[in-house]
């Protein structure tokens, strides 16, 4: 936590959000009793120069407030994708893998499971270390933690040069039952250290058993780590003083940086650069936060998030909190710290269209991404999901960020005369410009459907009694077709969804996860004996002393500490977990969690106790209202009356002005309602209000008439 300064006149706290997206970087800034949202192009190549830039343009835009500004102390809260575009693009560091010997080929053996069960020619990804660089050392720790062979300091000097010889840039060291006694690491790692590159341990990252996705998690940390460091390094230098930015911002008097993590709470920079493999999903975590935010404050407790920004979609089920996973993969490889159960599928507003071999209109996972970005932006030629919309008459004549953003229609029609060309010889029969956007539209929909229907039916939920919370640049051009597939009711849209995700990550409190591997059965009777409880209570008070000695570091005090304890459990037998809630009769929860998730349930089986867990979280500061502070006022509806194809037709479509919407404001369909980070398509059949906090509900039409 960032202790606040003095509060005086001459003293300014700026509290900002940040999400970088593969096409558009996102802030959302709070000062006082001001608020600012805004985007700017994504640099992809060094992702650190759109947040230094936005940082300037957020002082220009304070600047013009006061002649004189105040010292300013910025608080920085960032959800990145530098981790995860690392290792999906297979751009992490040289990495070096120990283990116990005879255990070097667990990352390369996995589980033996075929990725496509049906795909004879299937081809997996190789391991991120190869042969040439996994080493093994003689020495053995027991499932007890008692030592069976002794770890002899000849051995690790043998190691360390051979490590040396590899040319390693980063190492991992995941030795055999280290979460049960982390002795023989700590030594390896005390002579590792004279290499002078990051190392990696398992006891700390991930202190659990199963030793394919502990080596697996421990090594994705070692690989990013470098790469992580390396970005956000960059990104402090260029707010330290000194440079170009502080020189440039004499008011800026100090900045701390804090990352999201996958788990939905934040971390410090020194934090996330030593263990970045608990950000891989840093960005989408926000967004969840967010959402859930919103949802206390207008009691919607069952909600579905819908967040299409311009490369993927990220969808996610929430009751009341958002459903974490230990059992996440990103690549194909497992990656077992916790993560917000969300799911990823490659559709969004830059998702390129083509046609395969088959003749078949396929939308994505490829992306135009910032550079060259969708036809439309004027420097891409690739027909996108964005050019289909623009050309479907859905954008109101306003182009992107209320008009700093022109869209060349000319530029996007040339892409979908080619498209629709190739749609035409494949399938024999003449199609349109209009008809290959409409089928663009209509596939990007099945892509995003599919992946709501995997978190909502596939797991036994009805979609019908959630409501589908939409943000992200391009979500809400296709929310109300997404709901009506679902039979969903009601479509939520917050204030700037464009810059949703960015006030997540502003939003979560700082929180750390902690770990122990127990394997405690309970047997007969299923009762917990004294001395059950009690190793319980010593293994939680071991955790909880860590973490408060941790977060104590980052500035918080007993009092603003949440600490939720939690059994994973089973039962014996079961190869997987359920995560049980401390407190009273956690058997029975168990029980009734176990019939939730899989149907049944079995009172008579024994129940093992596989592992303890800690979440520890810092308490942060709220200075955030959800709502506008400053509003436009004015008539909502513009007097531009603009075609849009709707049904079966281009008909002419009212164009709005959310900013000058009013609680209690009422929109019929279909119609178009323009913001600055977004644009919402209302199509026919659903209507449109404002509620008290700003946020449009889109529900199925009653006939009630426009604003």
């Amino acid at each position: 936590m960032v202790k606040s300064p003095p509060n005086s006149k001459k003293e300014l706290i700026l509290r900002l959000g940040v999400d970088t997206g593969g096409t558009f970087t996102d802030f959302i800034a709070f000062v006082g009793d001001r608020r600012f949202a805004f985007k700017i192009p994504s640099t992809p190549g060094r992702p650190a120069d759109a947040i230094l830039s936005g940082v300037e343009r957020l002082f220009d835009e304070l600047a013009k407030t006061s002649s004189q500004q105040p010292s300013t102390h910025l608080e920085i809260a960032h959800g990145t994708t530098v981790a995860t575009n690392a290792l999906l693009e297979g751009k992490g560091a040289r990495t070096a893998l120990v283990t116990t010997a005879g255990f070097e080929d667990v990352i390369e053996i996995g589980r033996q499971a075929r990725p496509d069960l049906y795909n004879l020619n299937v081809e997996r990804r190789p391991p991120l270390v190869p042969s040439s660089r996994r080493f093994g050392i003689a020495e053995r720790v027991g499932p007890d933690g008692g030592i069976i062979r002794p770890l002899d300091d000849t051995e690790i000097e043998s190691l360390t040069r051979r490590v040396l010889r590899s040319r390693a840039q980063s190492i991992a060291v995941s030795l055999l039952f280290a979460f049960a006694n982390p002795e023989h690491e700590k030594r390896i790692a005390s002579s590792l250290a004279s290499l002078g590159v990051a190392v990696s341990l398992s006891h700390e990252i991930l202190p659990e058993y199963r030793e394919y996705e502990r080596t697996s998690t421990v090594v994705i940390n070692a690989y990013l780590v470098p790469v992580v460091g390396r970005y956000l390094a960059a990104l402090e230098e260029g707010l330290n003083a000194g440079n170009h930015l502080s020189r440039r911002i004499t008011s800026l008097e100090s900045a701390r940086v804090r990352i999201m993590q996958s788990s939905g709470g934040s971390i410090s920079a020194t934090v996330a650069a030593r263990e970045p493999v608990r950000t891989i999903l840093s960005g989408p975590a926000g967004g969840v936060v967010a959402a859930l935010r919103l949802g206390a404050l207008t009691k919607v407790q069952d909600l579905m998030t819908f967040d299409m920004g311009g490369t993927s979609t990220d969808v996610a089920l929430c009751r009341g909190k958002a459903a974490t996973t230990g059992e996440a993969t990103l690549a194909g490889l497992p990656v077992a710290v916790p993560v917000i159960d969300i799911h990823t599928v490659g559709a969004g507003g830059g998702s390129i269209a083509r046609v395969d071999e088959g003749g078949a209109l396929r939308v994505g996972p490829q992306s135009a991404g910032a550079d060259p970005g969708p036809a439309c932006y004027g420097k891409g030629d690739k027909p996108t999901v964005t050019d289909a919309n623009l050309l479907l008459g859905r954008f109101g004549g306003v182009g992107l960020l209320a008009g700093e953003m022109e869209l060349d229609v000319e530029r996007a029609k040339k892409a979908f005369e080619s498209l629709a060309k190739v749609l035409s010889k494949a399938s024999g029969r003449s199609f349109s410009i209009q008809e290959a956007a409409l089928g663009v539209v209509r596939v990007a929909n099945l892509n995003m459907e599919q992946a709501l229907r995997l978190v909502s039916i596939e797991r036994g939920h009805d979609p019908r009694r959630f409501s589908l919370v939409s943000f992200g640049g391009a979500g809400s051009l296709h929310a109300t077709a997404l709901a009506k597939a679902l039979r969903i009711q009601q479509v939520i849209v917050p204030m700037e969804p464009g810059n949703f995700s960015a006030l997540g990550v502003l939003l979560a409190d700082v929180s750390k996860d902690y770990s122990q591997t127990v394997m405690i059965t309970l047997g007969e009777n299923r009762g917990w004996s004294v001395a059950i409880a009690k190793d319980l209570a010593k293994k939680f008070a071991v955790l909880e002393s860590k973490a408060l000695e941790e977060l104590k570091t980052e500035g918080f005090a007993a009092r603003n500490l949440v600490l939720n304890r939690s059994l994973a459990m089973r039962y014996r037998g079961q190869s997987f977990e359920l995560d049980v809630n401390w407190g009273t009769n956690p058997l029975d929860r168990f029980d009734e969690m176990h019939r939730e998730r899989y149907g049944h349930s079995d009172r008579s089986r024994d129940v093992e106790i596989v592992t303890v867990r800690l979440r520890a979280i810092g308490v942060t500061e709220k200075h955030v209202d959800p709502r506008r502070s400053i509003r436009k006022t004015g008539r909502a509806r513009t007097d531009n009356q603009w075609k849009a194809f709707s049904g079966t037709k281009y008909v002419a479509v009212p164009v709005y002005e959310r900013e000058k919407l009013q609680p209690g404001d009422r929109i019929a369909s279909p119609a178009i309602i323009v913001e600055y980070g977004s644009t919402t398509w209302l199509e026919e059949g659903w209507n449109a209000a404002v509620d008290e906090w700003s946020n449009l509900r889109l529900t199925v039409s009653s006939g009630r008439r426009r604003v």
